[in-house]
């Protein structure tokens, strides 16, 4: 598995309760732009419409060698998931306010991945205390590592 690209505001803005993996549909040079790299996940989530789950706001820059068909790099993209998982999803979202957010882009054997969370917005003293707890984590670590 090689990570393409990482959404690492999310862990920071958000608390992750559940993550999924699911397939995206693309066109061929987004598929190139992607294993180049050229892609960014930042302000991107994923929201339902009519039973099937969009990702909204990831930005696919145009690749640069493509001939005749050149993409939108902002247009929405279909995710293709089980639907048990969608259900389960649906759910969860309604009920209890959570958020889809796609944590990192990724290649899973020939196959480009997204892993969504369902994520709940952090309060700023939960930041706060990721920020303390991340600190006292790494003095550990030095700690450990000069004893």
């Amino acid at each position: 598995m090689k990570i393409i690209a990482s959404n690492r505001k999310a862990r920071y803005n958000y608390e992750i309760t559940d993550s999924y993996e699911a397939g995206i549909a693309l066109k061929g040079s987004e598929v190139k732009s992607i294993r180049e790299g050229k892609v960014n996940l930042k302000d991107s989530y994923a929201r339902f419409n009519k039973g099937e789950l969009w990702l909204i706001g990831m930005h696919i820059s145009a690749y640069t060698k493509a001939t005749m068909e050149l993409h939108d790099p902002e247009r929405q993209r279909k995710l293709l998931l089980h639907k048990l998982e969608l259900k389960k999803m649906l759910r969860q979202v309604e009920e209890k306010g959570i958020t889809l957010i796609p944590l990192k882009i990724y290649l899973k054997g020939h196959l480009i991945k997204v892993e969504i969370g369902l994520a709940r917005g952090k309060h700023k003293y939960d930041k706060r205390a990721s920020i303390a707890e991340r600190d006292q984590k790494r003095d550990m670590q030095r700690q450990e590592k000069y004893s």
